[in-house]
This record gives structure tokens, sequence and C-alpha cells, in this order.
């Protein structure tokens, strides 16, 4: 009897496994509770980096007269991205685009379909909604940095929200939407594409079309608060741990790894910046050793997820030299003015990373492998490269070009003179 009695409870159960509804057979099945609290932890760190990381990193290197306005655009910036990727952006990046599949997607509008028990892999799709719009907030946010202190408050909105859905998302789909770039084998982990170089061909064309602030590069426009702007760089050092170990979509080994490889170019990136200033003006700079932590973190994020501690190393320093003489022959040779130096470090940080990609991915090199020689997953990289920069910067600079003609980008030269934050927002940043 005792036996016939655990028969019938065996019975009962599978019975009420089979009769259960679909959705909680879903989550039973598919719902994994650490992967969902680590991308949940993940998203937070990554909107932490642009509230109030990038809006600090970026706001102590102003004068004090712009402070205040640079604040208010990555905060405008994070709103208005917010709504644009509910209601379409998400759906190009990350819908279903039927026969358009390759190039973009077309469904989940306004989140439509999206409920709560939605799975992306063994996360709930609305975690993974709001982990990527981290994303599409601080790209946006970032390019903020060629055009600071001379931009119209409204032209920057425009401009931001345009970009997101002509620029940000399709390339996103590309990469990480399923679509052709996808299907290639091209591999960025976290961003080195579809962020830093989209963002740092943004705002170096910014800052071309715009032009030069007035005085530039004769007159000396110096971090008006260097505490602010370290405070900052320390979160985003921080929040990147987000930004890269959360694009595992998963709490596993290959989070670790990809946290590990973050810390340790960020550091190595940081040294290299630092030692180059040292030998050259002979004294190192704060503003040196925060720059190459950021060229440090931009190079590794493509590779996070796929390079070993040794190729963390190498990409560290070498973007610490190579975004260091970027900037230099960009200011110096160049003259253009990438206030904030958004190219130098971002776009070229994600160039490097990408390349080098191919190169430290091999199991011969320490990384986790590649499926093809080094030589065809370089070749990869590279078609990944040259379409990114030319999709962002055509699309780009007709996007300033025709808000130019509509709107005017730029605020005059006596507003300028005066500072954006009374001109654009009749406040101050300091009352003293």
């Amino acid at each position: 009897m005792k036996h016939l009695s655990i028969h019938k409870k065996s019975i009962g159960v599978i019975l009420g496994i089979f009769l259960a509804p679909q959705s909680l057979l879903a989550q039973t099945a598919e719902l994994n509770g650490a992967n969902t609290a680590w991308i949940l932890t993940s998203t937070a760190l990554v909107l932490f980096m642009t509230l109030p990381g990038l809006a600090l990193f970026y706001a102590g290197l102003v004068r004090t007269k712009n402070v205040l306005s640079v604040l208010m655009q990555c905060f405008a910036i994070a709103c208005l991205m917010s709504i644009a990727w509910m209601v379409f952006a998400y759906a190009l990046a990350f819908g279903d685009g039927g026969a358009l599949q390759r190039f973009v997607g077309f469904s989940k509008f306004f989140m439509s379909g999206i409920r709560v028990d939605s799975m992306v892999g063994d996360i709930p799709e609305t975690v993974f909604f709001m982990f990527q719009m981290t994303f599409a907030i601080i790209t946006p946010a970032l390019i903020v940095g060629g055009f600071a202190e001379r931009m119209k408050f409204s032209a920057v909105l425009w401009f931001s929200i345009l970009w997101l859905a002509l620029v940000y998302a399709p390339v996103c789909h590309w990469v990480w939407g399923g679509g052709w770039l996808a299907e290639m084998g091209f591999k960025d982990f976290a961003g080195g594409a579809v962020v830093h170089i989209n963002a740092g061909i943004a705002a170096i064309l910014a800052a071309v079309i715009i032009g030069k602030r007035k005085g530039f590069p004769e007159t000396s426009m110096t971090p008006h608060n260097m505490t602010l702007t370290v405070i900052g760089a320390a979160m985003l050092w921080v929040g990147w741990f987000g930004f890269n170990a959360g694009s595992a979509l998963a709490a596993n080994g290959s989070a670790g790894m990809a946290m590990t490889v973050t810390h340790l170019s960020a550091a190595a990136g940081s040294l290299a910046w630092m030692a180059l200033e040292w030998i050259k003006y002979g004294k190192p700079s704060v503003l040196g050793i925060v720059t190459g932590m950021v060229a440090g973190l931009a190079t590794i994020t493509p590779a996070a997820g796929f390079v070993g501690p040794v190729g963390s190393l190498v990409i560290g320093i070498s973007a610490g030299i190579v975004c260091y003489f970027a900037t230099q022959y960009v200011k110096r040779t160049l003259k253009i003015d990438d206030s904030l130096d958004v190219f130098t470090v971002h776009g070229a940080g994600g160039i490097l990373g990408l390349l080098m990609t191919a190169i430290f991915a091999a199991e011969s090199m320490g990384g986790l492998g590649l499926n093809v020689s080094i030589g065809a997953q370089f070749v990869t990289q590279l078609i990944g490269v040259v379409v990114t920069i030319v999709w962002c910067g055509v699309i780009s600079y007709i996007l300033l070009k025709a808000l130019d003609a509509i709107i005017g980008l730029r605020v005059s030269a006596e507003e300028e003179t005066e500072g954006l934050d009374l001109v654009l927002h009749d406040e101050r940043g300091y009352n003293f």
C-alpha cells in the first residue's frame, strides 16, 4: 500500500506539470534566478556610468560657465533615449525584421508582445530590454564630448533621437540583433562598434561641422574642476564591470573573465598614458591617468568576452599608447576641436580593440578560441569596422547638416562667450 501511495503521488506530480499553465512551465524550465539577478545589477551599473559617471567626468572637463550645460545634456539624453527605446528603438534593434531581418528589426514597437513571462534566453525580456536601454543611453551621451560648450540644447536633443533611430539601432541590430554582421562571425562582445566607433565618428564629425570653440587652440581651455572629473572617472570604471561582464548575459565564467580583463586593461591603459606624459613633460598628470583608464576600458570592450588576461594586458597598454598619440595628432596637428577627446579615445579605442580581438581571441594567444583562423577573423573584424565607420559617418553627416540648415547647431559667438549655463538654462553651476 505504501508503494501504491508513492506511485499515486508521482502520477499526480507528473499530471500537475503537464496540466500547468504554459507560462509557468516556461518560467520553471527557463528562468535562471542567478543570471537574472546579475543582469539586473549590471543594468544599474551601466546606467550609473552615464548618471552620474559620464556626466561628472565631462562636467569637470569643461569651463565653469558650461558645467551645467553638460550635466543637463547627459540627464536629458538619458530621459529621451529611454522613451525612444521603448517606443521604437528596441523594435528596430532587437525586433523580428521578417524579410529584412539581416538589416533591421520591425516588431515590438511600444514593447508590444513583451509580457512578464517573456524570455530572452533564461532571463526575462524586460530585464534584457532595460540592460540594452542603458547602452542606448550612454552612446549618444558620449557624443556630447565632441561638441561640448557650443551646441544648442534643442539641436542636441533632435540629433540624439534621430541618430539613435538611424545609426545606433541599425548597427546594434547588425551586431547583436541577428543581423548580417553577426552572421559573418563579427565579434563585438560589449560595444566596440555599436557604442565606441559610433560615438567617436559622430563626435568628430560634429566637432568639424560645428567648428572650433572660440579661441581654440590659442586660448587655454583647461578643465575647471579635475576633482569632479576624477570622481566621474572612478564611477565609469566601476560601472564598466556591468557594461562588459553583464554582456555575458549570465552569471558564469565568461562574465568573470570579462570583468577580470576589463579591470586589467583599464589599469594598463592608465599606466601607459601616464608614462608617456611623464616622459614627455617630466610630470604625470591626473587628467592623463584617468583618460588612459577610459582608453583602456573602451579598447577592451569588444574583446572582453573573448580574450584572456595576457591579451587584456597587451590591449590595455596598446590603448594607452595609441589613444595618447591619436589625441596629440588630432588636436595639435589637425587642430580639430573634439572638445573632450571622444574620437581619439572611444573611436580609436573601439577600432583598435575590435582588430586586436581577432588576434588575442585565438587559443594560441591565450584567448577562448576562434572558429576560423586569425587572418580570416581579422578580415571579418576589419569589414565590421569599415562598415560601421561608413554608415555612421554618412548618416551623422546628413543629420548634422540637415539640422544646421533647419534649426542651427551652434549658439552665437556672444552666447558662447557668456556661457551655455546662463544662455540656455538661466542658471549657474556655482554661486559663491
